[in-house]
């Protein structure tokens, strides 16, 4: 029998809890670990059709990227998603599991996922000041312009639009940084990167990496870390061959382009 505490064991290996940063909120966080698990629904987040997707699916097990809860919770209630979320999860006897910041620093997490989806290659990863991880990974890609590579970026991910910040410079070498990643700007520069691709970029970073002769670009949050999804999927299903494992087909950005 297959359960909870296994796949959470079996997720560790793969992301270490320990690489999550502090402020984070990783693991089990509704459900037990003693409770069998025959078939596991993967998504990047565990919002409310998640959720409904897995009770629809008799899934005893979420495993998201996203955690279902981050903020303190001061009450559970119909009234936030949130507490809907766990209501329905508890009321199904559905767990879910998470890994986040630690899949985004771990070896073949987000980011790693994220350079192969791009066609990088010679990867490698840009430490952290005195540690042996890091967040981004470089790579290098064959010289093209950057409307090509923002061409193939848009392609790759599927994303409806791309933002942009063109240095002036052809593309060869890129950093990527899986979501929120903007305040890497001066990493990738030091790392020796003409080109960075990332997500939730905020107005003066555009400018900041302008000024650093840094083509910079905005693939969207979901683009940037749905990938690793399909990677999770494939892995718990090598790992647990007993157990069913489905990718979520609901879950999609709501974020729209009006042209």
């Amino acid at each position: 029998m297959t359960t909870v505490s296994d796949i959470l064991s079996f997720l560790d290996t793969l992301a270490p809890r320990g690489l999550a940063e502090s402020w984070d909120n990783v693991g089990l966080l509704c459900g037990s670990g003693k409770q069998e698990v025959r078939r596991i629904l993967v998504a990047l987040d565990p919002f409310e059709n998640v959720c409904r997707e897995a009770v629809e699916a008799n899934a005893q097990l979420i495993v998201t990227h996203h955690p279902l809860i981050f903020d303190p919770l001061k009450s559970v209630t119909e009234d936030d998603p949130v507490g809907r979320c766990l209501r329905l999860l508890c009321r199904s006897d559905i767990s879910a599991i998470n890994a986040h910041t630690n899949l985004d620093y771990a070896p073949g997490g987000v980011n790693d996922t994220l350079a192969a989806v791009l066609g990088l290659t010679a990867v490698q990863t840009i430490l952290l000041p005195g540690k042996d991880y890091g967040l981004l990974r470089h790579g290098t890609v064959e010289r093209q312009p950057l409307g090509d590579f923002l061409a193939l970026v848009k392609k790759e991910l599927g994303c409806p639009g791309l933002r942009y910040a063109d240095a002036g410079k052809p593309v060869r070498h890129v950093a990527v940084g899986g979501g929120a990643c903007g305040s890497e700007l001066k990493d990738a520069v030091r790392a020796g990167c003409d080109t960075f691709v990332t997500s939730d970029v905020k107005y003066n970073q555009f400018r900041d990496a302008f000024d650093l002769g840094l083509n910079l670009i905005d693939a969207g949050h979901f683009a940037t870390e749905n990938p690793v999804t399909a990677v999770l999927a494939r892995k718990l299903a090598a790992r647990f061959p007993e157990v069913e494992v489905i990718s979520s087909r609901v879950h999609r950005d709501v974020t729209q382009f009006f042209e």
